[in-house]
C-alpha cells in the first residue's frame, strides 16, 4: 500500500466553503449536518491583534486510525491501495464509538437520533480510480489544497502535521501535511490607545464604548466563535460552528 494524503495551506484559505459545497454536490447531499468536509472560522485576540482563523477538516485517513481499532462491528477498515479509511455501512449499527474516539470528529450523521449509521469522507476513491483528484482539491479557487502520495507531499511541502488549536497528531498519524498561516505583523505602526480614543467618539451621538478597556479586554462569550471546536454535542451545534457568516 502507498499511503495517499492531503495538503492544506492555511495561508491561502479564505473560508469560502467552495470545497465543502463541491463535496456535498459530488456526493449528492442536501443541506444539513452530513458534512464529509467542514470549514471552521473563528477569531482570536483583541484590538489591534485580532486574527481570523480558517481550518479545513475532513477524515485525514490516519495511518493508525482509532476508529478502525475501536469499532465493535469492524465496520471501518483501511483499504490497501490508497490507504483510505472506509466504512462498510451494512455492518454499522450507529453506536457512534467511531465519533467518540476520533480526535477530529470526522464521522457524520444525518440526525441525532439513536441508531443512525455513520458516514464519512472516502477520499473520493471513486474519482481516484479514474485518475482524478478528490473533488475538494480541484474545487478550491485559491489552490489551498493538494492530494497525492503522502511521501511526495512531505517532500514538496514539508512535514508539519499539527496546526495551532488542532488535536495532536501523535496517536493517529493523520495522512495530511499543513502549511500554517504567516505570523501577523503590523504594516503601519500607530498608537493603539490614541486610535481607540478617536474611534470612541462620534459626536453628537453617544460614545461607541465607555472605555478602551472594553475593546482591549473582550469578555468571554461576546465573540460567538473564539476557539476551534471540532467535536460537537448535536447536529445543531455542528451547523453553528461550521456556518459561513458571509452567506
Amino acid at each position: 500500500m502507498t499511503q495517499h494524503g492531503f495538503f492544506f495551506d492555511q495561508s491561502r484559505c479564505t473560508g469560502c466553503h467552495t470545497c465543502a459545497v463541491a463535496c456535498k454536490s459530488w456526493h449528492g447531499f442536501s443541506p444539513g449536518p452530513v458534512k464529509y468536509l467542514r470549514i471552521y472560522e473563528y477569531e482570536k485576540g483583541s484590538f489591534s491583534n485580532v486574527r481570523v482563523h480558517f481550518q479545513w477538516l475532513v477524515c485525514y485517513h490516519c495511518e493508525e486510525p482509532l476508529c478502525v481499532r475501536n469499532c465493535p462491528r469492524d465496520a471501518l477498515y483501511k483499504e490497501t491501495i490508497y490507504g483510505a479509511v472506509l466504512i462498510a455501512s451494512e455492518k454499522c449499527d450507529g453506536c457512534r464509538i467511531c465519533y467518540d474516539v476520533c480526535p477530529y470528529g470526522s464521522p457524520a450523521f444525518e440526525s441525532d437520533e439513536s441508531g443512525v449509521k455513520a458516514q464519512k469522507c472516502n477520499m473520493c476513491i471513486d474519482r481516484l480510480q479514474l485518475d482524478l483528484k478528490p473533488i475538494c482539491v480541484l474545487a478550491c479557487p485559491n489552490r489551498a489544497l493538494d492530494f497525492g502520495h503522502l511521501r511526495n507531499l512531505v517532500i514538496r511541502y514539508g512535514d508539519i502535521r499539527d496546526l495551532e488549536d488542532m488535536p495532536s497528531s501523535k496517536n493517529t498519524k493523520p495522512s495530511v501535511v499543513f502549511k500554517e498561516h504567516a505570523k501577523k505583523r503590523q504594516l503601519v505602526p500607530y498608537d493603539v490607545e490614541k486610535a481607540l480614543t478617536l474611534m470612541m467618539k462620534r459626536d453628537p451621538l453617544p460614545d461607541i464604548f465607555k472605555s478602551i478597556v472594553d475593546v482591549l479586554e473582550v469578555p468571554e462569550g461576546v465573540i460567538g466563535r473564539n476557539r476551534l471546536v471540532v467535536k460537537h454535542k448535536s447536529g445543531d451545534e455542528l451547523m453553528r460552528f461550521t456556518r459561513n457568516d458571509e452567506g
